[in-house]
């Protein structure tokens, strides 16, 4: 088991009243497995991202991560394991704009202090998975959307993670550069990456093995299915493109 939680709660004081954004959530997630998380805003499944991630701690229960007991660590010790543990792949690509792709992907090999050479060889080898090993010197500026979330991918495998949690990945994506996306995290689950999508788009969610809904900070449902694959939507896409010209 990668992923457990017990009866998680996450409560948020707002003046006099109290907002219960996790409202005891128990759930598993298994090494491997790619799962979509959905639900409306204030549903809960951006503060069970954040709770998951390592980026907050609940206000209650329990939550293990590669059976480790997370949820009452200090800052310190929360940055370690994200750094270690975990790769983050966000909506607006976060990457720094006057720095190559290379040195971008580096980043968390920098605050690792790994040495410049490995921390070189590293970053090359995960730009040449996600497909831009000949894009190492450009600039964001000099790469598409698609491109750019590519290179936030290579940047969060670059610490090998145990985990990849992508908030909205396709959301500042175009159609088919989203299912390119979608494509490229197939690929990483199917070498056995552990994969956590939030998404609100169900044509996103499609592509996942497991979706799970959250509203008013429960857990609603809990569903697997047979992943739609990006490979063949792609082929459905270049199939297509000359009847729409």
């Amino acid at each position: 088991m990668l992923i457990e939680t017990r009866d998680l709660r996450k409560d948020y004081t707002l003046g006099d009243t109290v907002v219960h954004a996790l409202a005891g959530v128990s759930l598993s997630i298994d090494a491997g497995e790619f799962v979509a998380v959905m639900g409306p805003s204030g549903s809960g499944k951006s503060t069970f991202m954040n709770m998951i991630g390592c980026l907050d701690r609940p206000t209650s229960g329990s939550y293990l991560l590669a059976g480790q007991d997370v949820a009452g660590m200090d800052s310190d010790a929360l940055a370690a394991v994200r750094n270690r543990r975990i790769g983050f792949v966000f909506q607006q690509f976060n990457l720094l704009a006057r720095t190559s792709a290379l040195e971008n992907v580096e980043l968390p090999l920098m605050y690792a202090n790994v040495p410049i050479k490995e921390r070189h060889e590293r970053a090359r080898g995960k730009l040449a998975l996600v497909g831009l090993g000949e894009r190492a010197d450009h600039q964001p500026s000099q790469l598409s959307g698609g491109q750019q979330q590519r290179v936030a991918i290579a940047r969060a495998l670059v610490n090998d993670p145990a985990l990849i949690l992508a908030d909205e990945p396709t959301g500042a994506l175009d159609s088919r550069t989203s299912v390119e996306i979608m494509a490229l995290l197939q690929q990483l689950n199917r070498g056995g990456m552990t994969i956590v999508l939030v998404t609100h788009e169900n044509d996103v969610s499609a592509f996942a093995s497991r979706v799970v809904h959250f509203r008013d900070g429960k857990v609603v449902s809990d569903d697997r299915q047979p992943p739609r694959s990006a490979h063949d939507a792609l082929a459905r896409l270049d199939r297509a493109a000359p009847a729409a010209a």
